[in-house]
C-alpha cells in the first residue's frame, strides 16, 4: 500500500506548494489527481516518485519510507523521453537489464504487441509519431512490473483521438499485473475513464479538497448518463475548489460524495 501522511513541500524560495496531504492507495487501485494550475499536482507526484522529496510528512510504500527514486515506482512524463540512440525494442527493455536475454525479449515483444507496435520494434524513436512514442513510453514503464506507476499528464500533448486510444492501451496493459496507478491530469473525462477515485486539489498551498469515487464498470461509456453525472460532480468540485472566497485549510473535512453538486 502507498501511504501519504500529512505531506508538505516548501521550496527554498519560500513557496509553499503542498500542505498536509494525506492519502492511502491500495495495490491495484487507480487514483487521479486533478485541480487548477498551481495546486501542486506535479509536485505531489514528484515527491511520491522520490524525485523531489517532501519537506514535511512521510511517504511510504509497503511500510518503506520513500525519499529517493525506488525500483518499485515507475514514472511516465508528459514527453515520452525515449533514448534516441536505442531502437524501440531496446527502449522498452531498458529497465530489464538484470533479466535473462530470453525473458527480456519475450516481455518486450508482449508489451509491444499490447500497444500495437510489434512492427516498430526495430525502428528509431525519431521515426515514431507522438502517439506511438508515448505508447512505447507506457510499455517501457510497465515492462519491469512496478508496484506503483506515476503518470504526469502523459497524454496532454496529444490530439483527442490519440489520447482516447492511449487511455484504452494503458488500461489494457494495467490489466496484466494491475499495479497501483496515480495519475495527474487536467482532463476531467480522462480522470473518469481511468480512475477508481478522483482527488480534487485546492491551490495555494496545494491540499486535497474533495474525494470522488467513480463506481462505473470498465470499459466506461463516455456517452452514458452515469458518465455525464460523474463528470458534473467532478466539475462542480473543481469549481468550488477554485473559489477565491473559500477559506478552507488542510484540516477541514472533505465534502461528502455528491455534496459538491450545485443542482
Amino acid at each position: 500500500m502507498l501511504v501519504l501522511e500529512r505531506v508538505g513541500k516548501t521550496y527554498p524560495n519560500g513557496v509553499h506548494a503542498l500542505d498536509g496531504v494525506s492519502l492511502a492507495v491500495e495495490l491495484g487501485e487507480i487514483v487521479a489527481v486533478i485541480g487548477g494550475s498551481g495546486c501542486g499536482k506535479s509536485t505531489l507526484l514528484r515527491a511520491i516518485g522520490g524525485l523531489d522529496p517532501a519537506t514535511e510528512g512521510t511517504i511510504t510504500l509497503d511500510g518503506e519510507r520513500i525519499a529517493a527514486p525506488h525500483q518499485k515506482i515507475g514514472i511516465i512524463f508528459q514527453e515520452p523521453r525515449l533514448l534516441p540512440w536505442l531502437k524501440v525494442a531496446d527502449n522498452v527493455g531498458f529497465g530489464l537489464g538484470d533479466r535473462p536475454k530470453s525473458e527480456r525479449a519475450e516481455r518486450v515483444a508482449a508489451a509491444l504487441k499490447r500497444v500495437g507496435l510489434s512492427d516498430k520494434a526495430a525502428v528509431w524513436p525519431r521515426e515514431l509519431s507522438g502517439g506511438q512514442a508515448q505508447r512505447v513510453a507506457i510499455a517501457r514503464a510497465l515492462v519491469p512490473r512496478p508496484e506503483v506507476l506515476l503518470l504526469d499528464e502523459p497524454f496532454s500533448a496529444l490530439d483527442a483521438f490519440t489520447r482516447t486510444d492511449l487511455q484504452d492501451h494503458l488500461l489494457d496493459l494495467w490489466a496484466d499485473a494491475k499495479p497501483t496507478l496515480l495519475l495527474v491530469t487536467h482532463d476531467v473525462e480522462e480522470a473518469i475513464v481511468l480512475a477508481d477515485r478522483i482527488m480534487v486539489m485546492r491551490p495555494r498551498p496545494g491540499r486535497i479538497f474533495d474525494e470522488i469515487g467513480v463506481e462505473l464498470p470498465r470499459p466506461r461509456d463516455r456517452q452514458s448518463a452515469a458518465f455525464d453525472f460523474a463528470k458534473r460532480r467532478v466539475l462542480a468540485a473543481l469549481d468550488r475548489s477554485l473559489d477565491r472566497a473559500a477559506t478552507g485549510t488542510a484540516d477541514e473535512p472533505k465534502a461528502e460524495a455528491g455534496a459538491a453538486l450545485w443542482w
